[in-house]
């Protein structure tokens, strides 16, 4: 799976829209809903973030790994 599906599907298992998930990264909705289109790549400050917010590993949502561990807390 692609970055910019998992991302989608973080999203959507967390019931958030695009909007709260832009609020939290700081961005406009637009450039949110590009992230996960792929039109545009996202920034690594934000993936740590997003990784962060679900708690799971940053290899998770980049495609790395299939496997949902979470964020290390240290």
């Amino acid at each position: 799976m692609r970055y910019n599906e998992r991302i989608r599907a973080l999203r959507e298992d967390h019931d958030l829209t695009q909007q709260k998930v832009a609020d939290l990264l700081y961005i406009g909705q637009r450039t949110y809903a590009d992230y996960e289109s792929g039109k545009t790549r996202i920034p690594i400050d934000n993936i740590m973030i997003l990784a962060q917010h679900y708690d799971v590993s940053m290899d998770y949502i980049t495609g790395a790994s299939n496997l949902q561990t979470p964020y290390p807390k240290e």
